[in-house]
């Protein structure tokens, strides 16, 4: 490929050896392909552009007068033509530095804002905040610190992901959510916790059983029932948390259908299919055809805890556990 070069016969000065006595135009490239304009020359050409003095421009920026000429002698060889007219007693901006100056304004003024925006979204004030959850957290009242946190942080883009507390552990740990809101998780050294809410169990009959009428029911009494239970892979620990009325009267349950959401395992209960033991919350969402029982014989419980990354100390990460555990 053919390029031009001119040479311009003037001095520009540099202490740099490839500019001492030439400066190298290439047709396309302004200036050395392995030299560009940096901020510094940027905010070096404003001061001295708005002071008109290289002596209050040096003090303006708090260095030397004879390195400052240097760095503008440089960037006018970088863009290939003066930026100033200089004599003895002034100092003037040529047509092309007027036009410089204002882009430069503009330059330095978006660079502060990104540095201040890149700041806000660091310590979590501003950008996008994910927060996967357990459905059951409705019934237990997360819409009350949903609504705090947008209240507090109006510039952060919320957006909120139903799953499996599995899965969502995965996803805190893989860093595609900031927060999780989970039941029983299993505990992890990189995870830290607080408890949103606690609750007890409850048996869940179809209107039909024998014992929907009574008004409490021990779980061995289900020992011989078919059940309806929320499927192993929501989480282990949860899974063997919901067991534990059972194992505790000297039984596993004969489970004959999971269902994805503890409102789907209440309708199909109320169809039938089974009975169920389930967190306490489940009677905000169960139909008026089926009997909710508390159950006698067991202290187990059940806690739903706000996750997040133990390293995490983001404002939103930290106040959303402080809005959570304010329910």
């Amino acid at each position: 490929m053919d390029v031009m070069v001119s040479v311009l016969g003037f001095m520009v000065g540099f202490s740099d050896h490839r500019y001492s006595n030439v400066q190298y135009l290439v047709r396309g490239h302004p200036y050395p392909r392995d030299m560009e304009p940096e901020l510094r020359h940027l905010r070096y050409f404003v001061a001295v552009a708005e002071e008109l003095h290289f002596g209050r421009a040096a003090v303006r920026l708090r260095m030397a007068q004879p390195p400052l000429s240097q760095q503008i002698r440089q960037l006018e060889a970088m863009i290939g033509t003066p930026l100033f007219v200089r004599t003895s007693r002034s100092v003037a901006l040529t047509p092309a530095g007027e036009a410089y100056l204002d882009r430069c304004r503009r330059v330095l003024a978006t660079v502060a804002d990104d540095v201040h925006e890149a700041g806000r979204i660091g310590r979590g004030e501003q950008g996008r905040f994910d927060i996967g959850f357990v459905s059951s957290a409705i019934q237990l009242g997360l819409a009350g610190p949903i609504r705090r946190f947008r209240e507090r942080h109006p510039a952060v883009h919320l957006r909120l992901h139903e799953a499996y507390t599995a899965h969502i552990v995965d996803r805190l740990l893989n860093g595609e959510v900031d927060l999780g809101v989970v039941r029983d998780a299993d505990d992890r050294d990189d995870l830290v916790g607080t408890t949103f809410a606690t609750e007890s169990f409850v048996a869940v009959l179809p209107a039909d059983h024998p014992h929907a009428g009574d008004l409490a029911i021990d779980a061995a009494v289900l020992r011989d029932d078919p059940f309806v239970f929320f499927p192993r892979v929501a989480g282990e620990r949860a899974y063997q948390r919901n067991l534990r009325p059972c194992l505790e009267a000297g039984y596993t349950p004969n489970i004959v259908q999971d269902a994805t959401s503890w409102a789907t395992v209440a309708h199909l209960v109320a169809a039938g299919l089974g009975v169920t033991i389930a967190p306490a919350s489940i009677s905000a969402v169960v139909p008026a055809s089926v009997g909710v029982l508390p159950l006698t014989g067991t202290e187990a419980t059940t806690e739903v805890q706000i996750l997040r990354r133990r390293q995490d100390d983001r404002i939103t990460s930290t106040g959303f556990e402080a809005a959570g555990q304010a329910s």
